[in-house]
């Protein structure tokens, strides 16, 4: 077996499942009869109370979808099914399909992986039926398609597209349709599963964003690249992680025990939920103290108050992550 310690025996391990794995290109929604694959059986969800991919699939299962438009019975109305069909394609490739909303180089997938069915990687599934629902940092109320523009907002550092565009509609028509069966009012218990509890949280000022780098040159560089901006095996391309073409710093993931938990359950690719709670919240320390995108709004954001591990809002008057990062000896910043 490979040291996953080592990113050029993970570098291997990767390829060997990408070449041994199917041969869509990341990106292109099916045509014709053409399918996603299909959960392998023998990581197929527990049960139809859990319609996911498992958290744990390997690599190879990067495009595994449980519900599938070119595959699985849509709605009769043609214009509905028609709308499905578009919202996943713009799911998997946003820039494509959604370009003139997208500001980097992101796609909704690369956060919602296999789009939006995987358990503990932000899924879709179910979370249509949870809207309209409070939102902290804005102060209000939000529905489904607000949620929707706000990503495309933060985490494209893009444009919101009007409510009535079709690309909104269409987003918003597969992740309803990704939630047939879930009571109204009701969320999924699958939902939130990606944080880390509070006991274990490791307070903001004994982060240390030097050892994350550490962790990140381990775990991190054969997907994401020693420069965070992604490597592109042509079935996946992780997305950006710092820099001009990422989130920018009014994102969900500019928040560290937030991003941390994603990593903790989700990353890395190749062997989800190897890093520990601890090792999880430095790796995230070390990319929120990387410079992205400004986000305008952030003055508007959080009216009863910034949370602690939001470091690039004005709570703090400069990004302690990013200050400890380029202390002397840490050596580079990058």
């Amino acid at each position: 077996m490979p040291d996953i310690r080592s990113p050029r025996a993970l570098m291997g391990a990767v390829l060997t499942s990408v070449f041994l794995s199917v041969g869509c290109e990341r990106g292109d929604a099916p045509s014709g009869d053409a399918q996603r694959p299909a959960v392998d059986p023998a990581v197929a969800p527990a049960s139809a109370d859990m319609p996911l991919v498992p958290a744990e699939a390997a690599f190879d299962q990067v495009n595994a979808l449980v519900k599938d438009p070119a595959r699985d019975p849509l709605p009769d109305d043609s214009l509905l099914a028609a709308q499905i069909r578009l919202g996943f394609q713009i799911v998997e490739n946003t820039p494509q399909h959604a370009a003139q909303f997208v500001g980097n180089d992101l796609s909704c997938g690369n956060c919602h992986l296999n789009a939006g069915q995987r358990f503990r990687a932000l899924p879709y599934t179910g979370i249509a039926a949870t809207f309209p629902e409070p939102r902290r940092r804005e102060g209000r109320l939000f529905s489904l398609e607000d949620r929707i523009r706000g990503c495309f907002l933060r985490s494209m550092n893009g444009e919101a597209p009007p409510y009535d565009s079709p690309e909104l509609l269409a987003i918003a028509a597969y992740i309803t349709w990704l939630s047939e069966g879930q009571p109204i009012g009701t969320s999924p218990e699958w939902r939130g599963q990606n944080v880390i509890a509070q006991a274990d949280l490791v307070p903001i000022e004994q982060l240390d964003p030097v050892r994350g780098r550490e962790l990140y040159g381990q775990h991190c560089t054969a997907c994401h690249g020693p420069d965070g901006q992604g490597v592109d095996f042509q079935i996946v391309k992780p997305g950006p992680l710092w820099g001009a073409r990422s989130w920018n710093d009014g994102a969900g993931a500019a928040r560290v025990y937030t991003l941390a938990g994603y990593i903790r359950y989700a990353m890395p690719l190749t062997q989800p939920g190897i890093l520990s709670d601890e090792e999880a919240q430095h790796v995230a320390a070390y990319i929120n103290a990387q410079d992205r995108p400004a986000y305008a709004g952030k003055a508007d954001d959080y009216p009863d108050g910034a949370p602690i591990d939001a470091v690039y809002y004005p709570r703090y008057p400069e990004n302690p992550l990013r200050a400890r990062l380029q202390a002397p000896g840490s050596t580079s910043g990058r």
